[in-house]
């Protein structure tokens, strides 16, 4: 085996053992914070916990289940039984055996002299749906519990020292998922390079400063207005629905799931960009960018015409500066990564997926992970005939 090639394997398995020891330990810290909600009397607070977890747990295992019966038979061939699968999602599960099964393969390959093309395109495969999935539970369970902990400490006034620990891991945790999703992304399209150091850090970095203005806002207005948060999320949610609905997603096996998809993407758009349809996305982007910012912005009003200070002291104008230079900052950066650091586009349809370079065995003979096959023609430019200019393509993926 090639000396990078061993080296890629290797980092890649790393990076699958951080990811789900990041995945226990922020559902350590969910537990814990439920856990001294409960011994200090704030009941609502230790539900309203356990209640997103809850969700958010439910829905990845019926993600994963519909996917593994979708996938063509025999692919799994080591995996147990279908009652044994589900059982393990009943359970709740499916998603740690979903990353202990990614650790194995990868081990598997990287321990080879000589992997075949089918265990490199299955190890992708694996991981391919371990990333997705990654980003679902970010958006369902970690970003929500984020929103509620930045209210309750900015309602209450105090900060807990398991609550600073739980921000800033899941700030990070956040824009990790993002990173991750759009390198595992291109590893649909072998002839578009891998994200490098850099353009990784800034890629990065422009996630999360734009994300917290937005969370922010929410936590707010949920610390000022707990009563109506829920209206509110409710009523915009219906709405993002709806605009996903029109774009016709044709993502999940059946038209039941479909509607799980729906929902999921809904939830992240409340957040943050996603991207859904093929086809041109600056005109989408922009549209639901300037939708977050004029609902942020009648946040913001409501906040004025109620209070101008929080229990803390701190008056929210310092808070909107923040956000401001956060926003503005992140925006800058996006357009930077955009122009000068995003690498050429060059969309190859008749090569599989998986960061491995083309594979010269025939497509129907190694796994092809065409959910997320199908992501990446939504948020990848097709080029045809030349590689697009840097900073010349569409500005594609999650914001």
């Amino acid at each position: 085996m090639p000396c990078a090639l061993r080296t890629a394997l290797f980092w890649d398995l790393v990076l699958g053992v951080l990811g789900t020891v990041a995945f226990l330990i922020d559902l350590g810290a969910d537990l814990w914070a439920a856990s001294q909600y409960v011994l200090s009397g704030h009941y609502l607070w230790a539900a309203l916990v356990l209640a997103l977890l809850g969700l958010a747990s439910v829905a990845l295992q019926l993600f994963s289940w519909f996917w593994l019966r979708a996938d063509p038979a025999g692919l799994h061939a080591a995996q147990p039984t279908g009652r044994w699968l589900a059982l393990l999602h009943f359970l709740q599960l499916g998603y740690l055996y979903r990353c202990l099964q990614g650790l194995r393969q990868g081990l598997l390959v990287w321990r080879q002299e000589a992997p075949s093309q089918f265990d490199l395109a299955y190890a992708d495969f694996l991981a391919l749906d371990i990333s997705m999935l990654r980003l679902f539970e970010t958006f369902l369970e970690t970003t929500p519990q984020l929103t509620l902990v930045l209210a309750i400490v900015l309602q209450s006034g105090q900060a807990e020292y398991y609550q600073l620990v739980g921000i800033c891991s899941s700030f990070v945790g956040i824009s990790w998922a993002l990173l991750d999703y759009h390198r595992a992304l291109r590893t649909c399209l072998p002839s578009k390079p891998l994200l490098g150091l850099g353009s990784s850090v800034i890629y990065f970095l422009w996630n999360l400063l734009l994300l917290w203005p937005r969370v922010l806002a929410v936590a707010l207005f949920s610390a000022l207005f707990p009563r109506y948060v829920a209206l509110h999320f409710m009523g915009l949610w219906l709405v993002l629905l709806f605009w996903v609905w029109l774009q016709g997603t044709n993502f999940m096996p059946g038209s039941y799931s479909e509607w799980l998809y729906r929902a999921t993407v809904a939830t992240i758009l409340y957040f943050s960009w996603f991207n859904v349809a093929e086809g041109h996305t600056r005109g989408r982007a922009t549209i639901h960018l300037l939708f977050l910012l004029g609902d942020s912005v009648l946040m913001v009003v409501a906040w004025g015409t109620q209070s101008s200070w929080l229990p803390t002291g701190v008056p929210l104008q310092t808070l909107l500066l923040a956000g401001l230079v956060c926003f503005f900052l992140g925006l800058a950066l996006r357009l930077a990564y955009y122009r000068w650091l995003h690498p050429a586009s060059h969309w190859e349809p008749d090569r599989v997926d998986g960061s491995l370079g083309a594979r010269p065995l025939e497509l129907h003979q190694l796994p092809e992970n065409r959910r997320m096959n199908q992501l990446a023609r939504n948020f990848f430019p097709k080029c045809r005939g030349e590689t697009a200019l840097p900073g010349k393509g569409e500005v594609n993926g999650v914001l």
